[in-house]
Parts: C-alpha cells; structure tokens; sequence
C-alpha cells in the first residue's frame, strides 16, 4: 500500500521514502518517457524547419521547392545521412491525400471566379480531361510495348504521370523575373488544378482491373462523369453552404473560423469519397464557389489557407522522400528515362494539340503550354496507391515515377523561361501589390469590401483633393499607400499619380471611384 492507502505499482515502490514518493533523478526520469515519439517529433521539426529554410535558395537556382523537398527526405531516410526507417505506403498515401486535399482547397480559394471566361473553362477542362487522358494511353503505349509491360499496368503507369503542378512552374518563372500573359497563365493554373481528379479515377479503375478484372470498358466513361461532375456539383454547393455558415454563426473568437473551415473542407473531402464521387474535385470546386463570395474574414482565412497549402506540400514530399529507397532507383533508371522522354516531347505535346485544337491559341502559346507541363506530388502521391493494393508491379512503377517527377523538375523546370523567351511569349513579370494592411469585417449582405485602387497619371483625382473626386455614393477611403508609407488621408488631402487607394465601399461606388482614379482625360 502507497500513501493514503491506494496501491501503488510495483516498480514505484522503491520511490517512496516514509511514505512519500519520491520523484527520480532527472536521469531516470527521462527514461520514462516515450523516447521514440520525442525523436520523431524532434525528427520531424527539424526537417520541417530545415526545408522551410532553405527553400529560400530555390529562387536563386531557378529550381521548383519541391525538389528539394524531396531530397531532404530522402536524405533524412533509411539509406541517408538520418537513417529513419520509414517503409509505409499507407502511411505516405494517407497524408499525401489529405495534403492534396487541402492544397486544392486553397487553389480554388486563391483563383478569381470572374477570371474564368467561358473559352478558359472550356479548354481547361479539355486539358484536365481528354488531355490527361491522351497523356496516360501514349504513356501506356511506350510501356506496353517498350518496357514490356502489360496493357493494363501500362494503362496504369500512364494515369499515375499523367496529371500537372502548376506551382513548380510559376515559382521558377518568378525567381527568373518572368511572367506570362493572362489568359496563358489561367488556362495553366485551371488545368492543374482540375487534372488531379482525373489522374486519380483512371488510377483506381486501372488498379480495380488488375486486382479482379471485374471493370467493363463502356462502364468507365459513367463513372468518370459520375465521379466529377457529381464531385463538382457537391463542392459547388457545400462552398456556398460554408459561406452562408460563416456569415452566420459570428464566433466569440475570431481564432476558431480557421478551424471552421479546415474542419469543412475535410467534411467535404470525407462525405464525397463515400459517396463515390471525387473528393478532390469537390475541394477545389468548394474554394471556388467561396472565392467568388463575400464572407467574414476572408481575408485572413485565405492567408490562413494559403500558409496551411504550402506546410502541407513541404510535409508531403518529405514524406514521400523518406518512403522512396535510392538504391531501388538504379534498377528503374533508364525505363524511367525512356518514360520522361516520351511524356515531355511527345505525350504532353500531342495531348496539349488534340485536346486545344479549337481553343484559339498559337502554336507557339501551345508549344508553351505543353512545355510547362511539370510533374509534382500528384503522382508521387499516386504511385503509392498500387503499394497499398498491393500489386507485383507496385515497386517498379513508384520508383519509375520518382525518377520521372525528378527528371521533370530539373529539365523542364530551369529551362521554363528560357522556351518562353525563345517562343516570344515573355512577358515582364506583372508587380505583385503589397497585401492590403486591413481587413474590415461587414455583413456580407451589405456586399462591402475593401479594395485596392491605383492612381493613373493624367487621371480625372491626378492632383484633386479627396473632396473633389466622387459623389454622394463615394467609397471611404481607408488608407492611401504613397512610396512605401501608408497613411490616413484627410478630406484635403491631394493624391499623387502612383498613390494606392485601399477604399470601402459596395462593388458599384468602388467601381465609380475607380473610374475617376484610373481613367485618362
């Protein structure tokens, strides 16, 4: 019996002392604690933080972040410098998906609903379709007949590569102080965004007839429109029903409406899997319909989310660096040459043609467009399915597609501005404004926001006192921005050609105001 007769256990009992226990020596104590998760969490920090840190370099060598990702992970792996045993596919797989999940969710957030003309939706959704499509059967051709494989492992090798990351591109053409025109970079940011569905229906069908057989041909175009436009539909409605929530349930803390929508878009990804529609087009579409919408803390939530996608793509490739086993690649090598060839110039050049063949760009924005065709985590992140399934020819194509997403990055990534001034089609990188230094939260419906204006030369306010421009209907102007200060301007106080204007105001004052402001006389 212990103290104030309870049991005590056994092995304490040579801790008390008069009936006391008595705490052990630091020593000792530690070793009480669960020393493996202490490592892991140490472990794991300091790889986070590492390649946080060092994706400062990328920009400065021109390569995508993503490469580097991976290499700190498979340094950090079993046959690196860290020597963590990590051979879990299921694992890999789980946070990989709920990674894409998320950064999707963020890609619709972060894209311009209005931007979407009907031509850009329309050849978007021919690339992430038919395009993803043509790329995985010229794939599984090069495979079936090459490689040696079967029709259906060739089949599914091709829908594992077939999908694109847009981000590893315009993060280079950044860092090399090159930008692209307007409608050729929302054509690429749509198409990425919405090829991942794609890529994951034909890699389940291609794994569900290798395990039984059972799928039938004419059945598969059914389920593909089933998976996404249900998927589509489901995420167009659960986006505004998260809206309407936000704007209704006016939390005591304003730190809980993250939380609110992390939860939701899991809750989205969740209930469409089991509905047997497409969780990842759900999420995306969801951030799209909310995109498009006027709801509290906008703002700071798509800041929040934004900061969420790129801490769970850093997560993402480290794991999938551990998973992989370099020594494994050697045997893959030269197939997975043979298969990166055959995607950069010949299956995405002949899916980007077919499937834009009446959408009105040049050959030379084509040429582009089949150029900037990188491949990133999705198909990492694919190429473990078949692990998980547990397929013979599992191993092979993980490794063949690693060697493949590799390859990708470091040929096609630092050469991306180089084609794009040797096509002719490079642009001055478009000025990136400072975020806007408030958020005012307003009843959404009011339809108030704050924008940002920018002053023109020779404009109607060029040199006009605050007073004099405008009307009755006039939005307030917040706060002006002039060479790098910001301050709040008075009733008399005169703007500046170059000054930026962050007013308040409905969509039609804030348009009146931007037509004095920005309109030449």
């Amino acid at each position: 019996m212990g103290p104030a007769g309870m049991n005590m256990p056994e092995g304490r009992l040579d801790r008390c002392k008069d009936g006391l226990l008595v705490e052990p020596p630091i020593g000792e104590r530690a070793d009480t604690l669960d020393s493996a998760i202490a490592y892991a969490l140490l472990a794991g920090a300091l790889l986070l933080l590492l390649s946080l840190l060092a994706s400062k370099l990328t920009s400065r060598v021109g390569v995508p972040a993503l490469l580097l990702f991976l290499a700190f992970g498979m340094l950090a792996g079993s046959e690196g410098l860290g020597g963590i045993e990590f051979d879990e596919p299921r694992i890999a797989m789980a946070i990989g998906s709920i990674a894409l999940a998320l950064i999707l969710f963020d890609g619709g957030l972060q894209t311009d609903p209005k931007q979407l003309t009907q031509p850009l939706v329309r050849s978007g959704t021919l690339l992430a379709t038919a395009g993803v499509g043509i790329t995985a059967a010229i794939v599984a051709a090069f495979a079936t007949f090459v490689l040696g494989m079967s029709l259906v492992e060739g089949l599914l090798l091709g829908a594992v590569l077939s999908s694109t990351d847009a981000a590893a591109v315009f993060s280079v053409l950044r860092s090399r102080g090159i930008g692209l025109s307007p409608h050729l970079r929302r054509l690429i940011e749509f198409e990425s965004g919405s090829n991942d569905p794609t890529a994951v229906f034909l890699t389940v069908s291609a794994i569900a007839a290798l395990q039984s057989g059972l799928v039938h041909p004419a059945l598969i175009p059914l389920l593909f429109i089933y998976s996404l436009v249900g998927g589509a539909l489901f995420g167009w409605i659960a986006g505004l029903a998260l809206v309407r929530l936000l704007n209704w349930i006016d939390f005591e803390h304003d730190g809980l409406y993250p939380g609110l929508t992390l939860a939701a878009a899991g809750t989205i990804f969740g209930v469409a899997a089991l509905g047997q529609i497409s969780g990842f087009m759900a999420v995306y579409v969801a951030g799209l319909a909310m995109a498009g919408r006027v709801f509290v803390h906008k703002r700071s939530l798509v800041r929040f989310h934004d900061g969420l996608a790129w801490l769970m793509q850093v997560s993402m490739f480290l794991v999938l660096g551990l998973l992989v086993f370099p020594s494994h690649l050697v045997a893959q090598l030269w197939p997975a040459i043979g298969v990166s060839v055959v995607l950069m110039v010949v299956a995405r050049p002949l899916a980007v043609f077919i499937s834009l063949i009446h959408s009105g760009l040049t050959v030379r924005e084509k040429m582009m467009v089949s150029w900037v065709g990188l491949r990133g985590a999705a198909p990492i992140i694919l190429a473990t399915f078949p692990m998980v399934a547990g397929l013979g020819v599992s191993d092979a194509i993980f490794n063949t597609v690693f060697v493949a997403v590799i390859a990708s990055v470091l040929v096609q990534g630092p050469s991306v501005g180089f084609v794009a001034r040797r096509l002719g089609i490079a642009e001055p990188l478009e000025h990136v404004a400072p975020p806007i230094p408030v958020e005012i939260d307003v009843p959404a419906e009011r339809g108030m926001s704050i924008q940002r204006l920018h002053v023109d030369v020779g404009s109607r306010a060029d040199g006009e006192k605050l007073l004099a421009i405008g009307g009755p209907s006039r939005p307030l102007v917040v706060l002006i921005r002039r060479e790098g200060w910001l301050f709040i301007p008075t009733g008399n106080s005169r703007l500046l050609p170059g000054d930026e204007l962050y007013v308040l105001g409905s969509a039609e004052a804030v348009q009146d105001m931007r037509e004095v402001v920005q309109k030449q006389n």
